[in-house]
């Protein structure tokens, strides 16, 4: 009994500790200054010399490789230079960013809120180049997928601020998605939704709609029935500048496709690009198609951008996926 006794005290005084612990980190990251940056860059807190050699060649092809399915080619962040000692006040507040250093012994970690808050930072070090160059690369994946999650996240963040009603997509869907109040309504029936964003020199455009399972399932190649579907749902809903002409999937190019998860749902996630037969328009597009088991469909959201005179689009693009990302089906 008494052995028992000692064993829930000890638990007692751990959940406590754990408790404290807690309770100090949101107490640090309420005393913390906002972090800030631009959606997608990071910076780079390295020597001048570092920076021109082998490090900086390596961090450059890590950290910029090109997003997948745009028409232009954009790095997946856009990188900053800052000298260590350059590295103070206001400089710090950088939402995400790497710092490297020299140390005695191989150094490798991520840290969350040091400076502000939300922040993401990463720290490598190491005695020569080699041992850095071998830490960068081996840990690049963690890198990418963290900072990433750190620009999505805020992104929501941004988004949330001022939200548009979702009871459309709610009666007609069963769909809950977070999206600004700036995107309107554009056209609404009962299989189809259309949400629409003005931005400078174009649009961003929403998409919903649902399809039989059996549209994508019909057989293996799941890349030919989503071209399929989305240019039925084109040629229906979505026309050109001139008659006769609507949006279709870019045949030049197979887009990229992804299995991954929405709300707990498998999903296909198809990037590319979408042209106008006939018409000088073209963009980026994201497709995303739920499988609703249940109600045997695919629930599908989709978004292109229209930004002709524009050099980059990545960032919409993003914005688009964050959308989606917060999808939750009843």
């Amino acid at each position: 009994m008494k052995r028992l006794l000692l064993i829930f005290g000890c638990l007692l005084l751990l959940l406590a500790s754990c408790k404290d612990s807690n309770d100090e980190k949101e107490t640090k990251r309420k005393t913390l200054i906002s972090s800030t940056g631009t959606i997608n860059s990071l910076a780079i807190v390295i020597d001048d010399s570092l920076w021109k050699n082998e490090i900086g060649e390596s961090l450059r092809e890590v950290l910029t490789k090109p997003v997948t399915g745009l028409p232009q080619e954009e790095p997946i962040f856009t990188l900053s230079h800052i000298p260590p000692a350059a590295f103070t006040g206001f400089s710090r507040t950088s939402r995400i960013f790497l710092k490297i250093e020299g140390r005695n012994e191989p150094y490798f970690r991520i840290v969350k809120d040091t400076f502000a808050a939300p922040q993401v930072g990463v720290f490598i070090g190491g005695k020569d180049t080699k041992t850095i160059i071998d830490l960068i690369e081996e840990n690049s994946s963690k890198i990418i997928r963290n900072f990433k999650k750190t620009e999505a996240e805020a992104n929501i963040a941004r988004i949330s601020k001022s939200l548009k009603n979702p009871e459309i997509l709610e009666k007609t869907f069963g769909l809950n998605i977070k999206f600004p109040s700036v995107y309107r309504y554009a056209v609404e029936k009962d299989d189809f939704v259309w949400i629409r964003k003005d931005i400078s020199h174009g649009s961003m455009e929403i998409l919903v709609y649902q399809v039989p399972l059996n549209v994508i399932d019909k057989d293996t190649n799941v890349v030919k029935n989503i071209i399929e579907m989305r240019d039925s749902i084109g040629k229906k809903y979505i026309p050109g500048p001139k008659e006769g002409t609507f949006m279709t999937t870019e045949k030049a190019y197979a887009p990229f496709l992804y299995e991954i998860e929405i709300d707990n749902k498998p999903t296909y996630l198809t990037k590319g690009t979408w042209e106008v037969a006939g018409a000088w328009m073209a963009g980026p597009f994201v497709n995303y198609a739920v499988r609703d088991e249940k109600n045997n469909r695919y629930l599908v959201m989709e978004g292109f951008v229209f930004k002709p005179n524009a050099p980059t689009k990545r960032n919409n693009i993003f914005e688009l996926q964050a959308i989606f990302n917060s999808a939750k089906i009843n």
